[in-house]
């Protein structure tokens, strides 16, 4: 029974059953005979989910479990929090879908969007509707050639920006584009500062002049390789490459020379934004405005929907039809946007998320006394990785470390998802609206789980 001063089930986790129990085994059965083999996440969370509220997930079988996954931060405010609910049962009484049309709805999202904004596109910017992340990566660079007629976008090591149409050949992992057997097309990708795996020998505090330093050169010299730059695409907190948080002058430096050569600085926000950082988009920490902005995920509180946000000049020679999509701007959606927007912006949540989040980091770097295979614990907000390696003096990935701490985890009620170049990083990504004693639950199963396997 949940508590009525609670978000999530009271006393998670709690385990009942063998994993998977043996109702979660007839469903995933089922699942195998009618859905395609090629999912992931049933492979890793092997269960069948009955419901969810906060930061808990109950299956079938009655096992609780704590949500560290937040279905890959789709739930900032975690699952079925009521505001969102009341956002979305309100508008589902008045409207659900409609196409570009303005609702009342989508005029008060697109007022509250434009409210949190970064200095340079508040007030200064138009808003295009897209469906999903991918879409709106997708619907950036298009914008950006367009803009720049250019077609060469530079994009990041360890980036992840969709695997949907042209903007698969921006994620760095070549796995998916042999999947779809796509060529890399117009796209270079540099080194991510990413100071654990940095691959040049140059100081720490260098890294991101030598970032930057070349892609100044592959912009001014017309011998560089590329061809013509037509807009720089760049995580400002890594997700998917390893929740990777570069250094705090990265993202200036990098604001510095797009500017000066008048290339389009796109910013993915999907993963990092709408408060995972501690700020409602995570370049606020940079104090950096991008020219493009893509957004998804946590924006519609569960309901598929992205957007891109851009200066306002780009808008003037756009022809019509530029993007389309049929769900563009679902109504659910937006009201659920509106919801979290307010939120964030008329409570304390994102003060707990700075102030918890290095809470958690420091709690998690006791790991590092436990096991020689913690090589690095990181992260910003809620957004924190912990790499796994072989031993920390080479620094070898240990990928089948990772995994087998996840599946430990998941044993003992506790969902933590991984990423990274080798797949050797642990990452929270919980609700932000996580209890406090189900943190302080989450790390000492994660401490234990490691203690366990090590």
């Amino acid at each position: 029974m949940k508590s009525e001063y609670l978000l999530s089930y009271e006393n998670a986790p709690v385990i009942k059953t063998e994993l998977p129990g043996p109702k979660s085994r007839k469903i995933l059965e089922k699942q195998d005979l009618l859905e395609t083999g090629s999912r992931t996440y049933t492979k890793q969370f092997r269960m069948a989910i009955k419901e969810a509220s906060g930061s808990t997930i109950r299956d079938v079988d009655d096992n609780v479990f704590i949500d560290w996954f937040s279905g890959i931060c789709v739930l900032n405010l975690g699952h079925n929090h009521p505001v969102v609910k009341k956002a979305m049962i309100d508008q589902l009484d008045r409207l659900v879908h409609i196409n570009e049309i303005p609702t009342e709805t989508r005029i008060e999202f697109l007022e509250t969007l434009n409210s949190t904004l970064p200095p340079g596109l508040r007030n200064h910017s138009k808003t295009m509707f897209t469906v999903t992340g991918a879409d709106a990566c997708e619907a950036a660079i298009s914008l950006a050639r367009h803009v720049s007629r250019k077609k060469t976008v530079v994009v990041f090591g360890g980036a992840y920006h969709g695997v949907a149409g042209d903007i698969i050949s921006a994620t760095a992992n070549h796995h998916y584009r042999d999947l779809a057997g796509i060529d890399r097309g117009n796209f270079y990708h540099l080194p991510y500062p990413y100071s654990y795996r940095f691959p040049l020998k140059v100081r720490e505090e260098d890294i991101s002049k030598a970032v930057v330093d070349q892609l100044e050169y592959l912009i001014k010299d017309p011998y560089s390789g590329p061809g013509a730059i037509g807009g720089v695409m760049v995580e400002p907190v890594q997700g998917e490459g390893g929740y990777i948080v570069p250094p705090a002058d990265f993202l200036p430096m990098l604001r510095e020379v797009t500017e000066k050569y008048s290339v389009p600085l796109i910013l993915d926000e999907v993963q990092s934004g709408v408060g995972r950082t501690g700020k409602i988009w995570a370049s606020e920490h940079s104090h950096v405005s991008p020219d493009i902005m893509c957004i998804s995920k946590s924006i519609g509180g569960g309901i598929p929907t992205s957007m891109i946000v851009y200066r306002e000049e780009y808008d003037r020679e756009l022809p019509g039809g530029f993007h389309f999509g049929t769900y563009r701007g679902n109504q659910l959606a937006l009201a659920a946007g509106t919801a979290i927007l307010k939120y964030l912006k008329e409570t304390d949540l994102l003060s707990r998320v700075t102030n918890k989040g290095e809470y958690i980091k420091k709690r998690l770097n006791e790991s590092m006394e436990l096991s020689h295979r913690v090589g690095e614990v990181r992260g910003i907000g809620f957004m924190i990785g912990v790499e796994m390696v072989k031993d920390r003096k080479s620094r070898e990935p240990d990928m089948e470390f990772a995994q087998m701490l996840k599946t430990e985890l998941f044993k003992s009620g506790l969902l933590m998802h991984t990423c990274g170049h080798y797949s050797n990083v642990l990452r929270h990504m919980a609700p932000l609206t996580i209890e406090d004693e189900l943190i302080d639950r989450g790390v000492e199963i994660f401490l234990e789980g490691l203690r366990k396997i090590s």
